[in-house]
């Protein structure tokens, strides 16, 4: 009987233990103050763009929109179709920023609002157009209610040779009060102290 509980109490201990062990932590970074960071974001409505200007005037980064050549239509339906035609055909728009010095820059942020629980395409076409092995790519988003779908995956996939902390998610309607909890977020993964 004793040896009984000897042996649950050694089992679940080790259990709890190893079950600790294995908990997942956020992804971080250790960026350093000497590392230069870019802030890159595609905006249709302006709340990605508010969490843009929330990350520079935090960071101290330099800020850069990211313009496709063909402006999206103002009116959402047709706006939401060309971009549901886009996902579906693996598109890539063509994009009119360019960034000549993206080599100077260790850490990009890529900002984006969800389409379709998707990254807009403009953004794959951005982010294929640079070689960002070795550097540190840090997505954020806004969304209207699907959350971020496969969107974070896909920025991975497309800088798969990159490091990759945990990026930022929020609803739209909250970009301009989002200060607080973007200045948490990049305390939890280590750009700001």
């Amino acid at each position: 009987m004793k040896t009984n509980i000897i042996l649950t109490y050694i089992v679940t201990t080790m259990y709890l233990i190893t079950g600790c062990a294995n908990a997942q932590t956020p992804k971080t970074s250790d960026v350093s103050s000497k590392e230069k960071i870019l802030i890159t974001y595609f905006s249709k409505t302006g709340n990605t763009k508010k969490i843009a200007e929330h990350i520079q005037s935090l960071t101290g980064g330099d800020l850069i929109q990211i313009e496709t050549n063909e402006e999206y239509p103002q009116e959402y339906q047709a706006s939401t179709e060309i971009a549901k035609k886009e996902k579906e055909t693996d598109a890539r728009p063509a994009v009119k920023t360019k960034i000549k010095n993206i080599n100077d820059y260790d850490v990009v942020f890529v900002g984006f609002p969800i389409w379709w629980s998707y990254t807009p395409m403009a953004i794959a076409t951005f982010l294929e157009s640079y070689d960002l092995s070795g550097k540190t790519v840090i997505p954020f988003c806004t969304h209207g209610g699907g959350g971020a779908g496969e969107a974070f995956n896909y920025v991975k996939k497309l800088t798969s040779n990159s490091i990759h902390p945990d990026g930022f998610i929020i609803y739209g309607s909250r970009a301009s009060s989002a200060k607080p909890d973007i200045e948490k977020w990049l305390k939890n993964i280590n750009v700001i102290k």
